[in-house]
């Protein structure tokens, strides 16, 4: 027999809380850690993968296209799993354009949605991801 290993959390991390962990030095960075260091398994979809190029784009971030190109290729796709969409939900969420990470969530059997995202955390739960917000996300690993 085996050890034991730990179960790992799959994880969806909304736009809004990737860019903050990403882009500015706060207590929200602490989630790269998680990632990077295998305790959390973040879950990313095609529709989702797509806002955040749309919005490390944006020219409040001042990005250039290389810096955004970086931050993919060494901080998203080496940790996060890409997975397909195999369910489509639409009209859950009050913002429609937020229904893309439930959808992600319910497809890549996530535990959490990580989000800052009213429209999302008054949802709570769906299906079996419980949506949580940054700061209850992160008191899960003190």
């Amino acid at each position: 027999m085996g050890a034991r290993q730990k179960a790992v959390i799959r994880v969806v991390l909304d736009t809004n809380v990737l860019v903050s962990a990403l882009l500015f030095e706060t207590t929200l960075s602490r989630v790269i850690d998680l990632w990077q260091g295998g305790a959390i398994v973040p879950v990313i979809s095609k529709d989702t993968f797509q806002e955040l190029q749309t919005v490390l784009a944006y020219p409040k971030f001042s990005l250039t296209p290389n810096e955004t190109r970086a931050i993919l290729e060494q901080e998203i796709l080496p940790f996060f799993e890409v997975i397909d969409v195999s369910e489509e939900v639409k009209g859950i969420c009050n913002d429609p354009a937020d229904d893309k990470f439930l959808a992600c969530a319910l497809s890549a059997s996530a535990e959490y949605l990580v989000s800052g995202d009213k429209a999302l955390t008054d949802l709570k739960q769906y299906k079996s991801a419980k949506i949580i917000k940054p700061s209850e996300f992160l008191k899960l690993f003190d």
